[in-house]
């Protein structure tokens, strides 16, 4: 294992101590969530990508000649080099930890599998979210749930299984974070997500052109029941759900990428306390590589933001942007789905393992 130490993360100087470096793959590559985490991880200052998995067709193949790279960033030359390897562990030489971007129907038994044989799984997949030993993680919101890693070792698992949520979840809970420490029982939602959300070939030109799609196939039942235990209270072995509900209203709309949702919530404070608990928040995390500056940027005196096209990568896409704070309680919160939403969740996840000493 190398070290590496740049200078600057997010256009801030960069202090912490060497970091020695910790080989990585993708599971999934080749697909929209996978070709962002291969970007994500390309030069990250403490994951080296060595591995890359994708389908029994693409094995032994380089990477560079079996992606359709769609992102609009440049492609990484170096990792077009490596070799796609089939996605099981046995393929998986000095891996210490995958990033899967599977789908949800394979992603069940293929990351068991994996954490089974000894390595970490950083996962985007719903499929282990809802398990009980399993953390739901949002960094900025529930850090302390990692503690559920210990559950799933003293079962007698070699690796670990971590999840991030839903893309709009993670909007949500982030822009709510400022807010808990004002009372509320009732959280409603509507979405207005891009179609990047559903991958290169999810939505059809003519059927979002021109259109507001209001159906998202199990978007917002993820939203409602994601929330309760990403802001539950770890309690021993398990987390206790949050003492509130939450109604959602989910649709797809024509914009390439970042997830805009207008939130309401029934607390009972007046507006200027909450605009000072957002001008105020400090999220219970610092030092990892792709933390931006701010976790929640809040838009005070513009009435017309926050706007994908204007804010999405702001913090180069991991900050959540929240505006429009008006009497009700209601206001708007906007973050850059396929980066904040999921691989950049999922590798903001993966830093926070690795300082909390559990790789």
């Amino acid at each position: 294992m190398g070290h590496y130490y740049p200078p600057y993360i997010n256009g801030e100087p960069y202090t912490q101590d060497l970091t020695p470096m910790i080989n990585v793959a993708v599971l999934g590559a080749t697909g929209a969530v996978g070709q962002r985490f291969v970007e994500q991880l390309a030069a990250h200052p403490w994951f080296n990508l060595s591995t890359l998995a994708a389908s029994e067709r693409s094995a032994g193949k380089p990477y560079g000649t079996i992606v359709k790279w769609r992102l609009d960033t440049p492609f990484p030359e170096k990792i077009g080099k490596i070799r796609v390897v089939p996605t099981s562990p046995k393929a998986m030489k000095d891996v210490d930890l995958v990033f899967s971007a599977l789908p949800a129907e394979i992603a069940m038994d293929v990351e068991r599998e994996f954490a089974e044989a000894g390595i970490a799984v950083c996962s985007n997949a719903s499929s282990h979210r809802m398990d009980p030993m399993v953390p739901l993680v949002v960094p900025e919101v529930n850090p302390e749930h990692l503690g559920l890693i210990d559950v799933q070792k003293d079962a007698g698992r070699d690796g670990f299984i971590v999840t991030n949520p839903n893309c709009s979840t993670i909007m949500m809970v982030t822009a709510l974070a400022p807010l808990r420490q004002f009372k509320f029982t009732d959280i409603r939602v509507a979405t207005m997500q891009a179609i990047s959300g559903a991958g290169f070939e999810g939505v059809a030109a003519m059927a979002i052109y021109d259109n507001v799609i209001p159906y998202i196939g199990k978007e917002e039942e993820k939203m409602e029941i994601e929330t309760l235990k990403i802001m539950g209270t770890l309690k021993g072995r398990k987390v206790a759900n949050a003492p509130f509900k939450v109604s959602a209203s989910c649709h797809r709309v024509p914009v390439i990428d970042g997830h805009t949702m207008a939130i309401w919530a029934d607390i009972k404070e007046p507006v200027d306390k909450l605009k000072k608990a957002f001008r105020d928040y400090k999220p219970p995390i610092k030092g990892l590589p792709t933390q931006p500056t701010e976790s929640v940027h809040f838009f005070e005196e513009e009435p017309d933001r926050p706007q994908p096209r204007l804010d999405r990568m702001r913090g180069n896409g991991m900050t959540v942007s929240v505006g429009r704070l008006r009497e009700g309680i209601r206001f708007i919160a906007m973050g850059h789905n396929t980066i904040r939403g999921a691989a950049g969740a999922s590798v903001l996840n993966a830093e926070l393992i690795v300082k909390k000493k559990y790789l």
